[in-house]
């Protein structure tokens, strides 16, 4: 592009060189001409006591050389006075192409010597425009070396320039190759312009924070490897601690059941009624842990009734297991769902807010609130409790909550309330949410 630029900028220098030349040449040989003229008229003049002979050799002495015309001096019989000069020109002669692009078209006057009304000869005056093209040509050669010469180191200094510019980006283009390669490792050294600096120090930054997010994923994804097996090994006991003693006791009654039967004697009805008795609180027990074990795998109800519903349910089951602590919740004017993914995440950062604050902060008293404005779903869970510890660490529970939150472009903060802690969720709303709002009394 420089050098695009460059040559055509020497284009349009040249066609001004051209155009001015072509004019300087035409007037200058003009004015030459009406010069000589006047000259030879007032020599022809001045001489007229001069012998005929005389006259015409100091003519052809006098005008043998001039510059941008040519006089030759003819006697009466139209023969040249004197050698005419050589066709040969100097070494600084203009080449033909550029000459012909300037020269102006060739001028010839007849000037009649005439003394004592006696005609003597004639006086041939010709323009001769190479005389003023050699000069123009020795000026626009000097100027156009010069003017190459300092292009020349103008386009040198700029590839020099352009060179140590150009470094800090193949760096940069490498470096950004590793991390295409998901090799985050990648740092920059800051080079010497400012600007480029700039750039590098942010692209270290940004390779350092996708190593860390890279680091975080490794880590939560051992978490939930992990998460999952307790939750199997957790469901694995629970059906062997509550299922297997219920399954083996419906065996005994049922086997009971069918020893009265069998027997020779009418059937007790006072032992069946005792069996079946037995058979339906087991039954009861059994139906109790497969209800909280669905409940944990997958909220009951959520999805089918009203968020509001769901979130004051969990609340009150929460009270139901610790008589002595106090649930508050406050969701007048939610929507009745937005959406399968919001309403699961919120039940969630409830229900393991509550069991934070009473597992890990001693909290007795829990209130949670949850608000619709703006295009946005704002969620606080507020206790009572001691609040978070200086060497509190995140654990798969706040890690989850914070996926969670994330995964879904809100934003999840924990701080300490004096006294307790608090949790602030804010969810965006999705805009293909149910417009119902749910009149569901709070907890």
């Amino acid at each position: 592009m420089v050098l695009l630029i460059d040559a055509f900028a020497a284009l349009i220098s040249c066609a001004v060189i051209v155009l001015n030349a072509r004019s300087a040449v035409r007037v200058e040989t003009r004015a030459s001409l009406a010069t000589v003229e006047s000259l030879v008229a007032d020599t022809i003049r001045l001489s007229d006591t001069a012998s005929p002979d005389t006259l015409l050799q100091t003519l052809d002495l006098r005008f043998k050389v001039l510059r941008h015309v040519r006089v030759a001096v003819l006697d009466a019989d139209g023969d040249q006075i004197g050698r005419p000069l050589p066709p040969t020109r100097a070494d600084r002669e203009a080449p033909h192409w550029f000459a012909d692009l300037i020269m102006p078209p060739i001028e010839r006057h007849a000037l009649p010597i005439v003394v004592d009304g006696r005609r003597l000869g004639t006086a041939q005056i010709t323009t001769q425009p190479m005389d003023e093209i050699d000069e123009i040509w020795g000026y626009a050669r000097a100027l156009s070396l010069t003017t190459l010469a300092i292009n020349a180191a103008m386009l040198i200094a700029l590839y020099i320039a352009l060179g140590r510019i150009l470094a800090p980006l193949r760096r940069l283009g490498a470096g950004l190759t590793q991390l295409e390669h998901h090799d985050y490792t990648a740092r920059l050294e800051p080079p010497g312009a400012r600007e480029l600096a700039v750039i590098a120090e942010r692209f270290n930054k940004v390779a350092e924070a996708l190593g860390e997010v890279r680091a975080a994923n490794g880590r939560l994804n051992r978490q939930l490897l992990t998460a999952q097996d307790d939750e199997r090994r957790r469901t694995a006991l629970e059906l062997h601690d509550e299922f297997g003693p219920c399954l083996f006791a419906l065996e005994a009654n049922a086997a009971s059941i069918g020893r009265i039967a069998s027997g020779s004697a009418e059937p007790s009805r006072e032992k069946l009624a005792a069996r079946a008795a037995e058979i339906s609180a087991i039954v009861g027990q059994v139906q109790t842990v497969n209800r909280e074990l669905l409940n944990r795998l997958r909220p009951h109800g959520l999805g089918q009734a009203p968020l509001a519903t769901c979130l004051d349910l969990l609340l009150r089951g929460f009270g139901q297991r610790h008589p002595g602590l106090s649930f508050v919740g406050r969701f007048d004017g939610l929507a009745k769902g937005y959406g399968d993914l919001v309403d699961l995440t919120v039940f969630r950062c409830v229900q393991e807010s509550a069991t934070n604050a009473v597992r890990h902060g001693a909290a007795t008293r829990v209130e949670a609130e949850a608000t619709e404005a703006e295009g946005r779903l704002d969620l606080t869970i507020r206790d009572n409790g001691t609040g978070i510890p200086p060497e509190h660490g995140t654990g798969l529970g706040l890690s989850g909550m914070r996926e969670r939150v994330e995964a879904l472009g809100g934003t999840f903060a924990l701080d300490n309330a004096g006294p307790g802690a608090i949790v602030r969720i804010m969810i965006p709303v999705p805009p293909d949410r149910g417009d119902e709002t749910s009149t569901a009394p709070s907890a």
